[in-house]
């Protein structure tokens, strides 16, 4: 509860009696980091990007997948059906409950989508994670999806760019859970060995097991800015090892001073960088163009060099005498 819902509210519904169904919750959302009350309708238009500190708040698959793709045109395509709660696992909930409840949220049966289409007119294949579906943890489905994206990309010879967005494994699926990442780890390993490019965007989170496999192996790393990307949380590894953690620790500019992330690109740059990474790496720049030096004869040229200007007035060399005294009269 805040100041919105309980004074701002009342009051708009003051002001327009009977038609308080028709007023969305959240027409405001505060910025996570400078804690700005932001109008929704402008947070869409700047991409998600606080206007007023910078701040990158989670994007939607969506809408990550509209800017990215030209013209905001690509097709999904259907994935691999997994086995459902293959342990019978139960906390507060029936994992089959709590996987019904978040598909009829988002609307999509697991936390990932494959995509295709072109990049700077270059055809592209998208594998992107939803934070939305239990914080986009990686299970069996997850795995099919990402092995699903690598065998299109190699059928269709496209670069493959994957988006983490995640905070691991999913604990409900166990070991099986655990073994997509060397699953996916060969997924990569056959996209390189096709020849093709594997790009990873880092977005906030990347963490656990998905950037203990594949969020990783990326021939090249790019980052949103500020986005958390590590394997433990800090507070972990900060009551383990007895020490302070450095500013900034885990974060992608701290990773891209330490060489783990190759650049940290903001959003709305993203789609340009990562439309010329594409065109280096898959329409590289013709060779230079060969210029042709005059010809000049070899015993022209050995002329040149031996008997110096007067080469021609003294002769052919094979008849001009050697003379031996003393060396007074080199040839």
């Amino acid at each position: 509860m805040n100041w919105i819902t309980n004074i701002v509210r009342p009051k708009i519904h003051a002001l327009v009696p009977g038609k308080q169904h028709d007023l969305p919750e959240n027409l405001w959302i505060k910025c996570p980091n400078c804690g700005a009350m932001l109008f929704h309708r402008d947070l869409e238009q700047n991409l998600k990007v606080c206007q007023h500190c910078g701040h990158h708040l989670r994007m939607e698959v969506t809408q990550r997948l509209d800017m990215l793709f030209d013209d905001s045109s690509y097709r999904t395509i259907e994935l691999p059906r997994a086995a459902v709660d293959p342990l019978k696992f139960r906390d507060q909930k029936k994992y089959t409950d709590r996987l019904r409840d978040y598909q009829a949220a988002t609307g999509r049966d697991d936390a990932i989508v494959v995509a295709y289409g072109e990049i700077s007119s270059i055809p592209t294949v998208i594998a992107a994670f939803d934070f939305g579906f239990m914080g986009g943890s990686m299970g069996v489905a997850v795995g099919e999806g990402i092995v699903a994206a690598a065998r299109l990309a190699i059928l269709q010879q496209s670069p493959l760019i994957v988006i983490p967005a995640s905070g691991g494994a999913r604990m409900q699926e166990g070991m099986l859970s655990l073994m997509q990442m060397p699953r996916t780890t060969i997924a990569v390993q056959q996209v390189r060995e096709a020849g093709l490019p594997f790009i990873v965007l880092l977005t906030d989170p990347t963490t656990g097991g998905v950037s203990a496999s594949f969020a990783m192996l990326g021939d090249i790393h790019i980052a949103e800015p500020a986005s958390q990307i590590g394997f433990a949380g800090a507070r972990v590894i900060q009551e383990t090892i007895r020490e302070t953690l450095p500013k900034g620790f885990q974060r992608a500019e701290y990773l891209m001073e330490h060489g783990m992330v190759d650049m940290v690109v903001a959003r709305k740059d993203l789609p340009e960088t990562i439309g010329k990474i594409l065109h280096l790496l898959r329409r590289p720049l013709p060779s230079a163009e060969i210029v042709r030096l005059p010809f000049r004869p070899a015993k022209a040229n050995l002329r040149a060099i031996v008997g110096g200007k007067d080469a021609k007035k003294r002769g052919p060399l094979k008849d001009r005498k050697r003379k031996d005294t003393d060396g007074d009269e080199p040839v």
